[in-house]
């Protein structure tokens, strides 16, 4: 199965899958933009319509009329993906490992091959030559990135009995190291689904997938109702109709989503303080994470002032299961993101969004979160 295995990932590399291993390498400006949103809430994937649009964009779709949820650039992310398919394949790899692969690269790149990252981390896996990844160029090759992947994940003892994030972590060593669950249950469909299109890739040849492998277990599923989306439209600086406070909440917690409830309407000020958002001093307004600074303050809690250090505040949690007064983070990387929100609890985020828009309420459907911490 090897050999032949090697031989797909040769053939089938070309001509798809050779602009993702070779061309398909984006600009920093570009690597820290995400067009889309993806919450980490997909409660009901359709394996059959995953597998109906990757075979489009195997096929040579543009990508135009391609939707796949989770992905938002799907005829750059799916040629990728079905590199890290192949490279497994050629390495033997079973199936787990090959989900394992494509939800660290969905969490550490969006599937997406970045010439940027946090300090040197590079490429779908956002591998580092300072810590012995290899070179900057290698790193850039997405085969060379998921092989190198899938070399250390083998070494981990007892990996097929892990959770897919135990294993994910067991390699990358993330300091989020939550945060690879919520994309279980695509990669389980995307895995799938490319599989199929190598000859003996759909099957678990030789009982690799037996052989003491715990079952994979969704642990990104969201009650139902619990997306924000039953709230409707929620204008811009206003609290939606019917939302209370979660009374299970931490007082803590309760206390900083008040707050900053009592700051939606007040424009978004660029470094300004949030000491006085309703004030005629522009820098007494919010941006993002003053506005998460000074809602805990006034709940006694202190957080440092960036988005970026922000990150690293309290503990990590997955995004599938938040609390009310987690903060949740987007745009950028997960090791550097760009902006900032805090949970409310029944589907919803307060933000101070960006210039020229009010501090506000929004569903965490349209939410890309590439973190969460929990500060209390």
């Amino acid at each position: 199965m090897k050999g032949l295995a090697a031989g797909i990932g040769v053939v089938f590399l070309s001509p798809v899958l050779l602009a993702g291993a070779g061309v398909m390498l984006v600009s920093s400006a570009d690597a820290v933009q995400s067009s889309g949103s993806f919450s980490g809430c997909l409660p009901g994937i359709d394996s059959d319509k995953v597998a109906e649009q990757v075979t489009k964009i195997l096929d040579g779709a543009s990508g135009k009329d391609v939707h796949v949820e989770g992905l938002d650039l799907p005829a750059e992310q799916v040629p990728n993906a079905a590199t890290i398919v192949a490279a497994g394949l050629s390495l033997d790899v079973p199936k787990k490992g090959q989900i394992i692969a494509l939800a660290t690269a969905m969490q550490e790149s969006r599937l997406r091959n970045l010439g940027s990252g946090d300090r040197d981390s590079l490429g779908l896996f956002q591998q580092r030559p300072s810590q012995g990844w290899g070179s900057a160029q290698q790193i850039r090759d997405p085969v060379y990135a998921s092989e190198q992947f899938y070399k250390h994940l083998l070494k981990v003892e007892g990996w097929q009995q892990m959770t897919v994030t135990q294993a994910a972590q067991a390699v990358q060593k993330s300091g989020l190291p939550d945060a690879y669950a919520q994309w279980e249950n695509l990669a389980t469909a995307l895995q799938a689904a490319i599989a199929k299109t190598f000859p003996g890739g759909g099957d678990d040849a030789d009982g690799k997938d037996t052989n003491h492998e715990m079952p994979l277990t969704g642990t990104t599923g969201c009650a139902p109702g619990q997306d924000g989306s039953g709230f409707g439209r929620i204008p811009e600086g206003s609290a939606p109709k019917g939302y209370s406070v979660p009374k299970d909440a931490d007082p803590r917690a309760r206390r900083a989503i008040e707050w900053a409830m009592q700051q939606l309407g007040t424009l978004y000020q660029w470094g300004g303080s949030c000491t006085d958002a309703h004030g005629p001093d522009p820098m007494g307004r919010c941006d993002c994470s003053s506005l998460m600074q000074q809602a805990y303050a006034h709940a006694g809690i202190t957080l440092t002032r960036t988005t970026y250090t922000q990150v690293g505040e309290g503990k990590a949690v997955s995004p599938a299961h938040l609390k009310p007064g987690d903060l949740i983070f987007s745009r950028g990387t997960a090791a550097r993101p760009e902006h900032v929100g805090m949970y409310m609890g029944e589907g919803l985020v307060i933000e101070a969004p960006r210039t020229t828009k009010p501090v506000r309420i929004t569903p965490i459907k349209d939410w890309d979160i590439l973190a969460a911490r929990r500060v209390l």
